[in-house]
């Protein structure tokens, strides 16, 4: 299915983030915001995703109100996972809303789950743009997502700090980053903080191969072991490390869960620029008649990937980095 042109000129448009967080969001909202002004059409900011899009929750937007947000991790607009925006009764209240709001187009900044919220409008016939912004990385059809490189560089700061303590008591240690389905984030930081294994939900393998790593590691003469966990993966962080500890393996076992801490942070200048970029892409998709697509990264360029095309299916994590973490790990 190929995107959307429409001839019938749009004049106002809403935003919305949806889903998790991710830093970089609020350069992104400042983006459409400023470059939908730039280009004459009205902004209203939707507040709380898609839940406040059914409630009819919009506060009109100038280039004041998004001024300042650049720096700021999180999203100003707030967001909220919608579990009604799965029904049709949902979809149908949201098409309302828009309608009822004269808003002729709509921004939807999220990942997959808001990009499949985005695609049940399109198909009532409203015309949304798309733009990926979450740390798992796990949309398809973008080399990266909005959030990612932040997410990367807190958990590398915190790896550093563990590999610290993990060196002075000579424990092995299991550090859980985010990514229900997808290793994106755990095979990464185990790239850029010299982790000894990366755990992923697509690879998973036994604890008697997780065992012999830590082993190995030991028998290396190594002061520590690092293991990054991916939340995805098929044996729950705690029982794991339980597990490992029970064992002879020459280091004791711990386990530190990251948490939320991977979502927060002043996005880093990568993501800045990669949430100026296409919140800019949008934008000249709206003015063009361009809709249906949701802007992607690919070979640095910012292109518009049909949302048909991308709803259902997941990024995989490349076989290259996880043959890269492995050799680099030994």
């Amino acid at each position: 299915m190929e995107s959307v042109q429409l001839e019938t000129p749009i004049r106002s448009i809403g935003v919305l983030t949806s889903g998790g967080d991710a830093p970089g969001m609020n350069a992104c909202i400042r983006a459409v915001v400023r470059a939908g002004i730039g280009a004459g059409l009205k902004v209203y900011g939707i507040q709380d995703g898609y839940k406040g899009l059914i409630n009819g929750d919009l506060v009109p937007l100038s280039r004041r109100d998004v001024s300042g947000i650049l720096s700021q991790g999180g999203t100003f607009l707030r967001t909220a996972r919608c579990k009604e925006m799965e029904t049709p009764h949902g979809q149908r209240e949201a098409v309302r809303q828009l309608h009822n709001e004269n808003l002729d187009g709509l921004v939807v900044i999220g990942g997959d789950g808001s990009m499949a919220g985005a695609l049940t409008l399109s198909e009532q016939g409203f015309p949304v743009v798309g733009i990926p912004g979450t740390i798992d990385n796990d949309v398809f059809g973008t080399d990266t997502c909005i959030g990612v490189d932040t997410a990367l560089n807190t958990i590398m700061e915190a790896i550093d700090k563990i590999r610290d303590t993990a060196s002075s008591h000579s424990r092995a240690f299991l550090v859980q980053t985010m990514g229900r389905d997808s290793g994106y984030l755990a095979v990464q930081s185990a790239i850029v903080s010299g982790a000894e294994m990366a755990l992923i939900p697509e690879q998973p393998v036994s604890v008697e191969e997780i065992a012999r790593i830590i082993e190995n590691s030991y028998k290396q003469g190594k002061k520590h072991c690092i293991i990054v966990v991916a939340e995805g993966f098929p044996i729950p962080m705690e029982e794991l490390t339980s597990q490992l500890d029970a064992m002879d393996l020459g280091f004791k076992a711990r386990g530190t869960n990251l948490s939320y801490i991977q979502r927060g942070g002043s996005p880093t200048a990568f993501d800045r620029i990669l949430a100026s970029r296409m919140g800019y892409k949008a934008i000249e998709f709206i003015t063009n008649g361009k809709f249906n697509v949701m802007t992607a990264i690919q070979e640095r360029e910012i292109v518009g990937v049909p949302i048909p095309e991308l709803v259902g299916k997941h990024r995989e994590v490349s076989d290259e980095y996880m043959h890269i973490s492995n050799v680099l790990s030994r």
